[in-house]
């Protein structure tokens, strides 16, 4: 191996910032992406560590089933256009600490800089998603789709109502979520407010809405968490269109409930009954 750009796992990753900025979810320094390794990919990563590690730096925030992890992570302010033509200044591998409070740069950000300011967000988020999943889910990313961020000034700001709403507008999202999507209330960005309410709501769910802001998901691979995403923002996008088109008054027709059970059946997953099972005379579709 000529060098750590060969490592699938960074290869993966540096692909996926592409996708992203591809289809205008990352403007200026917008989104964020860290992804857990495993031990066999930090084995080949490490002949190309530094030989001396950056400082430890506290995260004030703890996991006790993060410590000695692993993960590659954006930037702080750094562009994710930037990924591919200069991923040793806009990327980075850091280590937790023992403790599971800390993190230490071993490789990238060769120009300075540190991991995206989101990181103990992205932190405590794979805390949950490790524990929820028994350790499959390795990736959380956070963009700043536009469609998604629109509905978010035209729904109630509950995981019922937009959950139906995405469902109800493409065929194949109540398969490649059947357990919904959570809504996390406009917050500051980047501090232990928002963090803490997307923690609770990735407990239930692998993606959540940012109101105002963008959409936070987690996979257990770089395909699984950049598709649900996309499958989630084309959705929106669908809506978007037709709740414009249709001058915001309810559509004619829709994929019903009893279709959405269907498919379920059709397709073998588990639907959340609990939005099934919701109503609202403010529904749309």
């Amino acid at each position: 191996m000529s060098g750590i750009l060969d490592v699938k796992a960074v290869r993966d990753y540096m692909r996926m910032c592409a996708d992203g900025v591809g289809l205008g979810w990352h403007e200026r320094n917008g989104g964020n992406l860290t992804y857990r390794m495993t031990e066999e990919e930090v084995a080949q990563c490490r002949p190309f560590f530094r030989e001396e590690p950056g400082e430890w730096t506290a995260m004030g925030v703890w996991a006790d089933n993060l410590k000695g992890e692993y993960f590659i992570s954006t930037g702080s302010g750094k562009y994710l256009r930037n990924v591919e033509l200069e991923p040793q200044n806009n990327i980075c591998i850091v280590e937790i600490n023992q403790a599971g409070d800390s993190w230490r740069i071993v490789w990238g950000l060769e120009s300075g800089g540190k991991p995206t300011s989101e990181f103990p967000s992205h932190f405590m988020n794979h805390s949950v998603r490790k524990r929820v999943t028994e350790g499959k889910n390795r990736v959380i990313y956070h963009a700043h789709p536009p469609y998604v961020v629109a509905l978010t000034y035209l729904l109630p700001l509950t995981a019922e109502a937009f959950t139906r709403v995405l469902w109800k507008s493409e065929t194949e999202c109540c398969v490649v979520f059947p357990g919904g999507v959570g809504v996390v209330p406009w917050m500051v960005p980047g501090g232990a407010d928002i963090a803490e309410a997307t923690c609770a709501e990735m407990e239930k769910y692998d993606a959540a809405v940012w109101a105002f802001h963008g959409l936070f998901v987690s996979g257990p691979d770089f395909d699984t968490a950049f598709g649900l995403m996309h499958t989630i923002e084309k959705a929106a996008q669908i809506a978007c269109i037709t709740l414009s088109a249709n001058g915001g008054k309810k559509t004619r027709q829709c994929i019903t409930d009893d279709n959405i059970r269907a498919i379920g059946k059709e397709f073998g997953v588990t639907l959340n009954e609990e939005i099934l099972n919701y109503r609202s005379d403010e529904e749309l579709f």
